[in-house]
Parts: structure tokens; C-alpha cells; sequence
């Protein structure tokens, strides 16, 4: 795993079983929930690795602030990311980064990027803005005319540095070994394990057991934001109606 990238990892998922569930998004607080096998979510990763390569200019190694909670949709812009060797920097300063992709909460913060800032509404169902924000790009009304394949302009290297969340940085293929490392205590060996994250993208822990480790491992993962508003008899329904192997909150 030490020469492999996280996008060639998505690669390889797919290859082998496009229709399997990868991402349940759950958000507690609106009542969404958003199922998106393999084949969905990397379409959407392709989408927005050409929005990021082609209409936002971003160049391997360029930086990215992503001012983004745990949601299906930062999963798909950390692997666009990767795809297109750009740096992920979670929770990143705008004002150090080339680039700043917010959601509702963060545009104040955003704002201090002097490079191409991206808005998410993150509505149910990848809903838009009823007004965009000034000054930034609406991600819902961009992406959807996105080429549906993707190929970035020059090979990603997986010693590069692809993600920093918690002031931490990895190369491409340290997320990879790192992650192939800990989905065993997560609880995920194999297609069968599937884990429930209520975790924040914010540490390592939250990216490795909502996102990353599933990837490594061929599993696949509930993500559920403002989980805390579940009472513990609604979330055992919701671990037994998901088929979950494992939780982590």
C-alpha cells in the first residue's frame, strides 16, 4: 500500500463492485438521508476533480481549505482532491490557502482567501443556494454540467503531500498505509463491515473511520451528522435497519 494513492483506491472500488453501497448520509437535525453506492459517489468525485482542474485552475500541490463538516459531500471533494493532487487541508486557513471551499457556516471565514472561493449549501439531495453567495461559486449549479470522467493533466504522486487535518500532514500514500492500518480496530475486514460514524471530519479519527478506512478496507460506512440528537433507542434501530457492524460516536 505504500506506492498507492487514495484515488486509485476509489479506482479499484469500483472496478470490482460499482453498485455497492459505499456513503449513508444521515443528518439528525433535517431528517436527510442520502445512499450512494460506488459508481454514484465516484461520479460525483469526477465531476468535481473537473470543476477543480478545469474551471477552478488548481494545479498538483495547490491547497484547498475545506471549511466543511462531516457530509457526503466533503467525502466527494476530499477524493477530488486527491484525485487532481491537490492538498486537503480540513479546517484549513483561508487566508494561506490557493483555494477555499465552504459551507453556509464558514463564508465569513472563507472570505479571507484572495483565490477562488466555492460555496456548498449543503441542502438535502446537493441543493443550491436560494441566493448565492457574493463572491463565490455555487457548487450545486457548477457541477452537474462537469465531465463524468476524469483524468488529471499530469500523474498524481503518492509520496506528495495530499491531506492536513488537525495540523497534521500526510502524503497521498500515508493516508493510504495509515488508514489500511487502523480499519482493523475500527472494526472493517472486509466488503461485509459496515461502521457508523458520528464523528467529525475534523482529527484523523473522524476522516479514517468515515470516510478512509472503508475505502482501504472494501467496507462501507453510515456518516451521520448531529448525531447527538438521536436518542439511544432510535440509534439502535438505525444500526440494526443499516446492517452496522460497528460504531464509533
Amino acid at each position: 500500500m505504500t506506492s498507492v494513492h487514495p484515488a486509485a483506491l476509489l479506482h479499484s472500488a469500483l472496478a470490482a463492485d460499482p453498485g455497492r453501497p459505499f456513503i449513508t448520509f444521515y443528518d439528525d437535525a433535517t431528517g436527510e438521508r442520502v445512499e450512494l453506492s460506488v459508481a454514484t459517489f465516484s461520479n460525483w468525485v469526477s465531476k468535481t476533480a473537473n470543476l477543480l482542474q478545469g474551471e477552478l485552475n488548481a494545479e498538483p500541490g495547490d491547497r484547498v481549505a475545506l471549511l466543511l463538516p462531516a457530509h457526503w459531500q466533503t467525502a466527494v471533494w476530499l477524493l477530488a482532491c486527491w484525485s487532481a493532487g491537490v492538498v486537503a487541508q480540513v479546517g484549513g486557513d483561508p487566508a494561506g490557502a490557493d483555494l477555499v471551499v465552504s459551507g453556509p457556516d464558514g463564508l465569513d471565514a472563507a472570505r479571507r482567501c484572495s483565490g477562488e472561493r466555492v460555496a456548498l449549501a449543503l441542502r438535502p439531495l446537493g441543493g443550491r443556494f436560494p441566493q448565492p453567495p457574493e463572491g463565490f461559486m455555487d457548487y450545486a449549479v457548477e457541477v452537474p454540467s462537469q465531465g463524468d470522467r476524469f483524468a488529471p493533466f499530469s500523474p498524481v504522486d503518492p509520496g506528495a503531500p495530499a491531506l492536513v487535518v488537525a495540523e497534521s500532514e500526510r502524503s497521498g500514500a500515508e493516508v493510504v498505509a495509515d488508514a489500511t492500518a487502523d480499519a482493523p480496530g475500527l472494526g472493517l475486514t472486509g466488503e461485509s463491515a459496515r461502521i457508523l460514524s458520528g464523528l467529525g471530519y475534523d482529527t484523523w479519527q473522524g476522516l479514517c473511520a468515515g470516510l478512509l478506512a472503508p475505502l482501504t478496507s472494501g467496507g462501507s460506512v453510515v456518516l451521520c451528522r448531529n448525531l447527538g440528537l438521536l436518542d439511544d433507542i432510535a440509534l439502535a434501530k438505525r444500526v440494526e435497519s443499516e446492517r452496522v457492524t460497528t460504531v464509533v460516536r
